[in-house]
């Protein structure tokens, strides 16, 4: 095997990785070599995270340094055995997403520059109706706090309405906090129980929180974003490496881990493995629950506001 080809084994396949020297990260000299280990590092964890669930990747085949590019639709080129599913746009036409079903299918995108996959918040079986609901929460500005304290009443809320709830660090700026749906409910009807949540929630917080969109119109405050819960949309996929300095990686975390005031949105790396896999903080994750009983439970208080 000459130095332009690493290869990877994945379950009963062997991946070559071309160009594993090719350094993908320049100031911290982190290569694609690297980034392959990762990634098969963190398969057993990541890999159920986004199986059966449509990808958009993130490719930056000249390093972070470039603007790289998001894709959806499938190359012509890519292999057989990585699974795919064709779906309808809003505006018409289709497109085909890659899955990512196995360790085999994680390390083939690496070896196509794919940084970061994205994941869709429904499964290709029932893509109009999701099964994960998202709640983003990024900094008003360089402190950490507000997104902390954001996140802890955030899930004392969905407590209430009989909607618990896990959280991630998204390797970028902020948290996400997750619920389980059992998939009965569409987009537009999650996006509107999410949209209300949000606004009780600023409601309660007025100095804190808000639901303003427009920037100028924040004064400091915490934006709510329930932007990703709609048809075709993403969101970060747990264990991701992100394409900043340092290799972040968005990581699962405990809600004890929320209430640490040195918690950061990048304080896990590419090379913290050993302590990203030393234990799971989703390992007893809630089941999948039904929006209805919530969507009562959030009507009777938006009454009492």
């Amino acid at each position: 095997m000459s130095a332009q080809e690493k290869t990877v084994r994945a379950g009963n396949r062997s991946i070559g990785i071309h160009r594993p020297a090719k350094v993908l990260w320049p100031d911290d000299g982190f290569t694609k070599s690297d980034l392959a280990d990762y990634y098969r590092e963190v398969a057993r964890r990541m890999v159920p995270q986004v199986r059966d669930r449509p990808l958009m990747l993130e490719r930056h085949p000249g390093g972070i340094e470039d603007h790289g590019f998001m894709q959806k639709d499938v190359p012509d080129y890519f292999p057989d055995w990585v699974h795919r599913v064709e779906l309808p746009k809003q505006q018409g036409g289709t497109v085909t997403y890659a899955l990512c079903d196995d360790t085999a299918t994680l390390i083939y995108l690496t070896d196509q520059a794919c940084i970061t996959p994205h994941r869709f918040l429904s499964t290709a079986g029932h893509p109009e109706r999701p099964d994960r609901l998202v709640f983003d929460l990024d900094p008003p500005g360089r402190d950490f706090a507000p997104v902390r304290r954001a996140a802890l009443v955030l899930r004392e809320l969905l407590d209430d309405l009989g909607l618990p709830s896990v959280v991630m660090t998204t390797g970028s700026r902020g948290l996400h906090v997750i619920v389980a749906l059992d998939a009965r409910a569409d987009f537009d009807e999650v996006r509107a129980f999410a949209r209300d949540v949000a606004g009780l929630l600023a409601a309660r917080h007025p100095d804190e929180l808000t639901v303003e969109a427009r920037k100028q119109a924040r004064r400091g405050r915490l934006y709510l974003d329930i932007g990703r819960n709609a048809y075709a949309q993403t969101a970060v996929a747990p264990y991701a490496v992100r394409a900043l300095p340092g290799a972040p990686v968005a990581a699962p975390i405990t809600w004890d881990d929320v209430a640490d005031p040195e918690l950061t949105a990048q304080r896990w790396t590419i090379t913290d493995v050993e302590g990203l896999l030393a234990d799971n903080p989703w390992d007893h994750a809630p089941r999948g629950r039904s929006l209805g009983p919530a969507r009562k439970r959030l009507d009777a208080l938006l009454e009492e506001a």
